[in-house]
């Protein structure tokens, strides 16, 4: 019976879940299967997987075959880079001490990068959510401003229009005598021609 590890879709339409499980591989996607191995969120970012790494390492040293999806979650997980390394003690290029070092600088690496990927995202959503409010913030301000030009009182608007109206009044008064002293003099000038 030819084995393979691929996904069991679960959850409602637009939000997928997936079990990864054995099963046989003439058995329908979700039909009958053998074992259910983990769990594969894509909703979430980074997507969230949980898996049996024992189960799963035991399961492809067997011969399970991984679908191109599972494959691509077991490397992620490194089933695969684990796999790898055992056929390298088992030829004798390297000694279990060996693989067991290069394994855990792998994992170290990988979670390292998982971390950086996490706090880029939080960083990320908290720059978008500054801007937001600070976008929010000053349309409320000029919302603010333009309520208070609408609302402001007629009385204050009457008022500068008197004032206004005051001091076009002063000038012309001050224009006014001027142009009466000048009128007398030009008279002046006009009887001793």
């Amino acid at each position: 019976m030819a084995t393979k590890i691929r996904l069991q879709r679960f959850g409602k339409k637009g939000k997928p879940f997936f079990h990864v499980v054995v099963a046989d591989s003439r058995s329908p996607r979700d039909g009958k299967f053998i074992e259910r191995l983990g769990s594969y969120n894509p909703n979430t970012n980074p997507a969230t997987i949980d898996i049996n790494f024992d189960k799963t390492l035991d399961w492809v040293n067997k011969g399970a075959e991984p679908t191109d999806t599972c494959r691509a979650i077991l490397s992620y997980k490194g089933v695969l880079y684990k796999k790898h390394l055992e056929g390298g003690v088992k030829k004798g290029a390297l000694t279990a001490e060996q693989a067991e070092v290069k394994f855990a600088e792998w994992l170290t690496a990988k979670g390292e990068r998982i971390e950086g990927k996490k706090e880029g995202l939080t960083k990320s959503k908290e720059e978008v959510k500054k801007a937001a409010l600070a976008a929010e913030a000053k349309k409320n301000a000029d919302r603010a401003a333009a309520l208070a030009i609408k609302n402001a009182p007629v009385v204050e608007e009457v008022a500068e229009e008197e004032v206004a109206v005051e001091a076009a009044a002063e000038v012309a008064a001050e224009e006014a005598p001027a142009t009466e002293e000048a009128t007398p003099a030009a008279e002046e000038n006009k009887e001793e021609a």
